[in-house]
């Protein structure tokens, strides 16, 4: 016997749910941003360093701006003001990258002229540390946001040609198919190159690409190769 249902076909999805569901979600790299504050301020107030003499609310403060930015952009990704909000989070995302490169200069500085920072072991090693991580961090971030024309970009129009090539886009049959890298995969890329000095699984393809992991590339050797010499010349 059949029965005959009398309820109508379920609506399909509009257009704007659609693009939701493909977009990546943003709380991912704005959860990265909220560490980044956590080890800023953790410098400020463990630590007792003011990065150089800059005003100490400054650098939270403007990694607090960018938090804003992607929490408002969310994973809408389309429209004048997605464009607008992804502009800025550019800038800002840049000048993420600038703080980890001024961190490891005055780092470096600090152990040239010699100072509590440099004087004990324990602070040096955690001041290295927090100043790594935040490196890591900033460029996971860089990648993320400008590889391929960014998330939204990634998911609804991909470029042909990638800027950064992940083993899955190199060889497709080692992943589902419309595979694409979110915000994770980057923060490995991040720290993998912060601990090689080189790329390792992912190939960077554009000149920005390769230009951004040459530098974070000799930021970390700064970091690793100089606070490690200093520590070990301290415990001696």
């Amino acid at each position: 016997m059949t029965t005959i249902s009398n309820d109508p076909d379920p609506a399909p999805p509009s257009r704007d749910q659609s693009v939701r569901e493909t977009l990546e979600s943003a709380w991912p790299p704005a959860a990265a941003v909220l560490l980044l504050i956590a080890l800023n301020l953790t410098l400020t107030v463990t630590l007792h360093s003011n990065r150089g003499h800059a005003p100490r609310w400054l650098i939270p403060g403007f990694e607090a701006v960018l938090l804003v930015v992607l929490i408002l952009r969310g994973p809408t990704g389309t429209g004048r003001r997605a464009t607008s909000l992804r502009r800025a989070s550019m800038v800002l995302v840049w000048m993420l990258a600038a703080v980890a490169m001024w961190a490891t200069v005055v780092l470096v500085v600090a152990m040239i002229r010699g100072g509590k920072e440099t004087n004990s072991a324990g602070i040096l090693l955690a001041y290295g540390a927090f100043v790594w991580v935040g490196n890591s961090v900033a460029f996971a971030l860089l990648y993320w946001e400008f590889d391929g024309g960014g998330p939204a970009t990634r998911s609804l129009h991909p470029h042909p040609f990638p800027d950064l090539a992940f083993p899955q886009q190199l060889n497709p049959g080692l992943a589902a198919p419309g595979w694409r890298p979110i915000f994770w995969d980057y923060l490995h890329v991040g720290f993998t190159n912060s601990l090689a000095f080189s790329p390792t699984d992912v190939l960077p393809l554009a000149r920005w690409a390769k230009l951004a992991m040459s530098v974070q590339a000799v930021i970390s050797v700064a970091i690793i190769g100089l606070v490690i010499a200093r520590a070990v010349n301290i415990f001696k």
